[in-house]
């Protein structure tokens, strides 16, 4: 593939041209409903000697730890090159890049992860949006790539960079483009899609200093929607009216002061949320009230284990909802399989250890009955959703490996299993045959 290009993308306000989106595509992080769950079935249901089929291997995307999105027969990620952040376009069926457009400068990021950002490319109504590890939002026409508007969370919204820098992916939904920036006075904001302008802000005291790393979620209790995420340091979990911005409700047990990661799972009234660094995890009910909805704890979980009961918190990586459980990898930087009741809390099975071979947090997806978990170490792993036991079923090394942790999320879309890792995207086959 060739390198990407260095031309400066141009204004463009003009109708955007909408890709065809199926019902098996990947259209934003963590799929189709951006739970990590894929609507696809008839995939294998145990792989190969040395894994399912690689198709082939797209090069020269920039570094990056941002996973893909896949819509309309075309494949979206961001990259950085250069000094520059790009946001860019494969071919689905080749890899072959159709275009890349820069769209930030790149920031410095302590800690020796500033490889890229971390973003995964949203796709709605002929747009992709993607952010920038300093917090810079850009809208793309998806078919060229051309630059249609931008905002700064820092310079527009007080916002300012986490340590590991933003890693947040948007929502769109309803007509506006949700996104947390994390200030004091506007810890989420609702954008119009066209333009960028300012539908509201929720101000949230005491948010956490700067932008948590996780990605907002939609909820409807009672006829009240509301938009949900993870903030930073001292912000717990918000809900916020997904018409005003009103906060409807905060939840401040389950965070830590260094990094909030995963997004909260939905589902129905229950949210299940979960941090790392000992913080451990808790099962609430949105219960509808005067004016709006308030939260209830139904279940708290101790990051470390205490007497009988286990230890229950995902790092990083992802909680997955398949069959009425939540699956993930529990520990702090760890990727032990683990299976939580949703509706009761009650936790049905811990892995003794990881898969042999595998190490460090598990970035995960779920499709047809199975559950994906990607290890840092490079171990991919394919585990059966069974409420009852856990069991793997297969797992192989990924080839072509970069040096740096193997962390972001697989994406899994039309038979296809996409694998980033820095500058290479790995497509393998995991269609049945």
């Amino acid at each position: 593939m060739a390198p990407l290009p260095t031309v400066l993308a141009v204004l463009c306000l003009a109708p955007a041209a909408e890709l065809s989106v199926k019902p098996t595509d990947w259209p934003q992080f963590r799929g189709p409903n951006r739970d990590g769950v894929s609507t696809e079935t008839g995939l294998l249901k145990k792989w190969p000697e040395g894994g399912p089929p690689k198709v082939w291997t797209a090069t020269g995307l920039g570094g990056g730890y941002g996973s893909v999105s896949v819509v309309g027969g075309l494949i979206f990620g961001t990259g950085e090159k250069d000094g520059k952040e790009y946001v860019w376009a494969l071919d689905e069926a080749t890899g072959e890049q159709k275009w890349a457009t820069p769209f930030a400068d790149a920031p410095r990021v302590p800690g020796g992860y500033d490889e890229g950002p971390r973003s995964a490319p949203t796709y709605a109504a002929g747009k992709v949006y993607a952010v920038g590890q300093g917090g810079v939002l850009a809208c793309l026409d998806a078919t060229n790539g051309k630059l249609v508007w931008s905002k700064s969370y820092a310079k527009d919204f007080g916002g300012s960079m986490q340590t590991w820098a933003y890693s947040e992916s948007v929502l769109v939904d309803d007509g506006k483009v949700i996104g947390t920036p994390g200030s004091a006075s506007a810890a989420m904001v609702a954008l119009n899609p066209d333009t960028g302008a300012v539908i509201w802000k929720t101000p949230v005291a005491r948010p956490g200093g700067a932008g948590g790393y996780a990605s907002p979620v939609k909820a409807e209790v009672g006829g009240v929607p509301m938009y949900i995420n993870l903030l930073g340091q001292t912000g717990g979990v918000i809900g916020v009216h997904a018409k005003t911005g009103k906060l409807l409700w905060q939840y401040t047990r389950v965070m830590n002061g260094t990094a909030n990661i995963p997004s909260p799972v939905v589902s129905g009234d229950l949210v299940f949320t979960s941090t790392g660094y000992g913080a451990g995890a808790a099962l609430l009910r949105l219960v509808p009230s005067a004016g709006g909805v308030r939260v209830e704890e139904l279940k708290a979980y101790t990051g470390e284990r205490r007497g009988p009961q286990p230890a229950v918190q995902n790092h990083h990586g992802g909680m997955l909802p398949v069959g009425g459980h939540i699956y993930f990898g529990s520990g702090h930087n760890q990727g032990v399989p683990a299976c939580v009741n949703f509706a009761t809390g009650e936790v049905k099975w811990t892995a003794e250890r990881s898969p042999r071979g595998g190490d460090g947090s598990a970035a995960t997806a779920a499709a047809d009955g199975m559950l994906y978990f990607r290890y840092q170490n490079g171990l991919m792993a394919l585990i059966k959703a069974d409420p009852e036991k856990f069991e793997l079923v297969s797992s192989f090394q990924l080839p072509e490996r970069s040096r740096q942790p193997s962390w972001p999320h697989p994406s899994i879309a039309n038979g296809k299993l996409y694998i980033r890792d820095q500058d290479k995207l790995l497509c393998f086959d995991v269609k049945a045959k």
